[in-house]
């Protein structure tokens, strides 16, 4: 049995609700299914137990990364050192409408977002359901599908520094890039709000099951980080530029470049995290070598 360490006994005293254990395996909570254990892992059931667990960690001098639904994500086999802290508890997944607006929890799923919106006639939203992530996961990587981005969608956000205390932005104050929000590198999210157009239920339904539609006809179904590499150039897509070096296919160890999208690197069942790394430096060589292009990981790659 593993000895307690002195931040997850405090945190267990303070947080007696909180769940919260040692050595969690995370590959179990990432869509890829690779990575290694987190030393301390704990789902605070409320802004005020979050607040508690950050100024904890910086009273002890402990590192803590946010976890969501693993989703755009590669933890190295090591694991992660520290705290993990995932908003999985339903204080954090709370969506609530008021007329074209639904502010929703970090925690929630963009499934359920969409969900929502369709349910209140709410249109222009369906792009999230294809996105396989939570709402904080999404702030933080400008996370986007079908043409769309959600920051495009966004009008207010809301915080937490590294001290806990907790903010409320409108969106202009926000800068955002293309898959990635500078902000959310250093600070927490913690919910935001998604405005939509009023629509007809018939309208919705419909560019819903045409995403679907073509998300189901052009990824793979096996587990996977979604895309690997941030798109070169606005003409020229990084699957297209895989699929033209004939990489598709190309295996290491129990991964996978996908043969239904390049961009994709799949788990066929065994795959370790050092397996997909690799795959990731030969496809940037190959791509440098016969292309003369500069390949920039999308998925975000993190632990030792």
């Amino acid at each position: 049995m593993t000895k307690p360490t002195p931040i997850f006994e405090k945190l267990k005293a303070l947080l007696p609700q909180a769940v919260l254990r040692q050595n969690e395996p995370l590959s179990k909570r990432t869509t890829l299914r690779v990575g290694g254990c987190a030393d301390v892992y704990i789902e605070p059931a409320s802004e005020e137990d979050l607040t508690c667990v950050v100024r904890t960690c910086h009273e002890e001098r402990v590192p803590f990364v946010l976890l969501g639904r693993g989703s755009n994500l590669l933890i190295r086999d090591g694991g992660l050192s520290g705290v993990v802290i995932c908003l999985a508890h339903p204080n954090f997944s709370t969506i609530a409408t008021d007329g074209c607006d639904l502010r929703c929890g970090a925690g929630a799923k963009l499934k359920a977002v969409s969900t929502e919106a369709r349910a209140a006639s709410i249109g222009g939203l369906e792009f999230l359901e294809g996105i396989p992530g939570s709402v904080g996961g999404a702030l933080r990587m400008n996370a986007g599908a079908m043409g769309h981005a959600t920051f495009e969608v966004v009008t207010q956000v809301r915080f937490m520094d590294a001290l806990g205390n907790v903010y409320d932005r409108d969106i202009a104050e926000v800068p955002v890039e293309y898959r990635s929000c500078p902000l959310f590198k250093t600070k927490i999210a913690l919910a935001a709000t998604f405005r939509g157009r009023p629509d007809s239920t018939e309208a919705i339904n419909q560019r819903a099951s045409e995403f679907n539609q073509k998300r189901w006809k052009s990824q793979p179904k096996e587990p996977s980080a979604g895309c690997i590499f941030k798109n070169p150039s606005v003409d020229l897509s990084a699957g297209k530029l895989i699929d033209e070096l004939g990489l598709k296919g190309t295996r290491q160890g129990g991964a996978m470049v996908s043969l239904v999208h390049g961009n994709f690197i799949i788990n066929e069942g065994s795959a370790t995290a050092a397996d997909v790394l690799e795959l990731i430096d030969y496809i940037k060589a190959r791509a440098k070598a016969e292309r003369g292009v500069e390949l920039r990981e999308e998925v975000e790659i993190i632990g030792q």
